[in-house]
């Protein structure tokens, strides 16, 4: 959860933090020593089934496609909605089902070759099923190279050229591959390297793949899904075009429609939230995630951690003036200058070279954030050492104990029974393999960045010191993520680096972040991939060349969304210019621009230092330090009180990560939902959450998605929007909730106190 905050961009799923009690044992070594790897993967393995068919390749490439392209589409609109690869694992079963009891079984050459391939070569099986679940989480995963392409053009109003920013999309992505390569002995063979959230997938497909009887009076599962399906798609019509409003209703705004105070509090969109909701899905599940699979005691922890920081934190904080509080909006993501005013940015960057003008910023003003979001980067700051901390003394000992057990098997050969099966049934993907596509992408990735003008601005011994970075830590947040399944972010770290080497340019420190942080990322993406096939027995050439198809394609998909919307829809991210109605803020993207100012352009010398507003900030590393040792400490001093070992402090200050660009109103809502599915339904009906929780999850999830890109062909492309009224303002109607309140400062629609 660490740096969500200055990106605005997911870097991954709040779905996967689960807890589990690891039981090592040593004279298990015929069988993986993990009880939960030998309670729920498979031991047998059948190597005739086929693999890289027909249908694994159309249903492959569509579902990559269309789950990269609703993703972008989705991700610059004011609800961002994120569809996950468990939306294309549930549909596609279906649809494999059809093609084989459809498509002819005839066998065809491909010409001058003996190669043969049929569109039907027998009935759709469980290995092709994980294998296009693969390609489609390629799609699924967004390209955060884009957010640099979207900032260059509809924020700093610059040329990109295709080339560089197609190339950028490219080698970040793929990068990994060459980090994945040199580590998949320790992080994928080994048996002690168990990937906790692939026990969840293995349960999914395990569970599709049984026959299912529709219950007496009730529906098969995939009844379920299209019933809820075609319900969701239905009404989002409602809030995604004919009643905007219904996304974010803020009672307190209906009643004290001339107090800032009163809007403040009660704004779901800028303020507080009180008394805010949404009968939206989009509202609910847009930036946090789907809250029906986020397990129960991760959302308690997002509840005390959101109402510890939003409710007690800022307030104190906005009300006592705080860093000049009360001159700016009380929560924004946006730069301010002493005055209150919008930061003109402009003013203290050279046009010619893109660079900070000092004789002008020393001119001009030091930079300011509201309350809230300089709050958030000490926060991710204290995310990324509690995470540390939080690791090290929880499962620090288990960690060591997996990484020698793991550096002897290695260096031994043992293997547990899944790996056993994976060497005598399937040849490896040769180590050269990923030893041309890392250097291949280290080769273009300098290109990109010193070709085309050097408009990436980042130098060449940037490219690989950012390489430097991310080959160093892939091992040991692998090795945490591998058995713990919590990966400490490298973002704020790159950004420091970068923004102290190399200050005042903008591109270079997102570039650096980029290719130093996401490189890492999609190296342990693919990993935790492999090992997925791993445990279900997937040859490993197929894994390998359906995880490059899919990274391809997926970067493709993404840059070309990006670079169609950004090029066809007029003055897109700027709520200032757009039509009464239009979706199109890209509010992830704002933070991400504002970001690149207060770390590359500004930079945080002048920032969390004396000659910036912001050095106390920096004491949040050593809370965060801090903060789960009395945690550990009472877990030891009460072992049987087993709730306190569920107190998570990384993620409970990390929990509003994820502010700005989600609101107030985005976390009501997923807090409640989440908590009446995970508990009430939970316990009260156990047998239908566990038969239709995740399933009520994806079709929602889908139906919003059909229909917000249909909405959008049909109607909104053509300039053609909801009809004019009150309800069409896509904003919770709380227009002074992001003024200020000290006396003097002017802002557009806000009375002068």
């Amino acid at each position: 959860m660490t740096g969500l905050v200055e990106d605005g961009v997911p870097a991954g799923n709040l779905s996967g933090r689960h807890h589990f009690d690891i039981d090592v044992i040593d004279d298990e070594v015929n069988d993986n020593p993990i009880e939960q790897v030998r309670l729920t993967v498979s031991t047998t393995d059948d190597p005739s089934q086929p693999t890289l068919t027909f249908r694994t390749w159309v249903l492959g490439f569509l579902s990559c496609s269309i789950l990269a392209f609703v993703n972008q589409f989705f991700g610059y609109r004011t609800n961002q909605l994120y569809v996950s690869s468990v939306s294309a694992q549930i549909l596609v079963l279906p649809l494999g089902k059809l093609m084989a009891a459809t498509l002819p079984t005839n066998k065809y050459r491909f010409p001058f070759t003996n190669w043969t391939f049929s569109m039907n070569p027998g009935p759709f099986n469980l290995k092709e099923h994980v294998l296009i679940t693969i390609f489609a989480n390629s799609g699924s995963n967004s390209v955060y190279a884009v957010n640099i392409i979207t900032i260059v053009l509809a924020f700093y109003k610059r040329k990109l050229h295709p080339a560089s920013a197609f190339l950028l999309a490219q080698t970040t992505q793929m990068l990994g591959y060459g980090w994945a390569g040199l580590f998949r002995r320790y992080l994928v063979d080994s048996p002690y390297m168990w990937w906790p959230a692939n026990l969840v997938q293995v349960s999914l497909f395990r569970a599709l793949h049984e026959k299912e009887k529709r219950p007496k009076g009730g529906r098969t599962r995939l009844q379920f899904f299209f019933l809820v399906f075609t319900c969701s798609f239905a009404y989002y019509i409602v809030p995604g075009y004919l009643f905007p409003s219904l996304s974010t209703i803020s009672i307190v705004c209906l009643i004290w429609k001339n107090s800032i105070t009163a809007q403040q509090i009660g704004s779901g969109a800028h303020g507080l939230g009180i008394g805010s909701f949404g009968l939206d899905w989009s509202t609910v599940a847009g930036f946090l995630g789907s809250p029906l699979a986020t397990p129960g005691f991760a959302t308690i922890n997002i509840l005390l951690g959101f109402v510890l920081i939003v409710y007690i934190v800022t307030p104190i904080a906005y009300w006592n003036n705080a860093y000049g509080a009360h001159k700016f909006p009380i929560i924004s993501s946006h730069t301010f200058d002493s005055t209150g005013t919008t930061y003109n940015i402009s003013r203290i960057i050279n046009q010619k070279t893109f660079n900070i003008d000092m004789d002008e910023y020393n001119s001009y003003s030091k930079l300011h954030l509201s309350t809230f979001f300089a709050f958030s980067y000490g926060l991710s700051f204290a995310t990324l050492t509690a995470t540390i901390s939080h690791v090290a003394l929880f499962h620090g000992k288990t960690i060591w104990q997996m990484w020698r057990k793991t550096a002897s098997a290695v260096k031994d050969q043992v293997g547990d029974i899944h790996t056993r099966l994976m060497k005598k049934n399937y040849e490896a993907v040769p180590q050269w393999w990923f030893h041309i596509i890392l250097v291949s992408m280290v080769g273009l990735a300098i290109f990109a960045c010193e070709g085309f003008g050097k408009q990436l601005q980042l130098p060449w011994w940037g490219v690989l010191m950012a390489c430097g970075i991310a080959l160093f830590f892939t091992l040991p947040i692998g090795i945490i993520q591998a058995t713990t399944n919590q990966q400490p972010g490298l973002n704020v770290i790159t950004e420091l680096v970068i923004g102290y080497i190399y200050p005042g340019r903008p591109l270079a420190n997102v570039a650096f972040k980029t290719y130093g942080y996401i490189s890492m990322s999609q190296a342990l993406m693919f990993l935790g991939d492999f090992k997925l096939g791993h445990y279900m027995k997937i040859p490993p050439k197929s894994m390998f060349i359906v995880q490059l198809a899919g990274t391809v394609v997926a970067s493709s998909v993404y840059f070309a969304t990006s670079w169609w919307l950004l090029h066809s829809i007029e003055n897109i991210c700027n709520v200032s210019l757009l039509p009464e109605g239009s979706p199109w803020t890209c509010p992830g993207d704002d933070v991400f621009y504002n970001a690149s100012i207060i770390w590359g352009v500004v930079g945080p010398l002048r920032m969390f230092t004396k000659k910036g507003i912001y050095p106390e900030l920096n004491w949040f590393f050593l809370i965060g330090l801090i903060a789960p040792v009395p945690i550990w400490f009472f877990v030891k001093k009460f072992p049987n009180q087993k709730w306190i070992r569920l107190i998570n402090m990384p993620i409970i200050l990390g929990a509003t990560g994820y502010m700005p660009p989600a609101r107030s109103v985005n976390y009501i809502t997923w807090l409640a939902v989440g908590i009446f599915f995970n508990f009430y339904v939970y316990r009260k009906f156990k047998g239908w959450w566990a038969r239709h929780n995740y399933i009520l999850s994806a079709a929602l999830d889908a139906g919003v998605a059909f229909t917000g890109v249909l909405l959008y062909f049909t109607l909104q492309s053509k300039d053609i929007f909801g009809p004019d009224w009150w309800g069409l303002l896509a904003d919770d109607h709380c227009p002074l909730a992001a003024c200020p309140t000290a006396p003097g400062v002017v802002a557009k629609g806000c009375p002068v106190l």
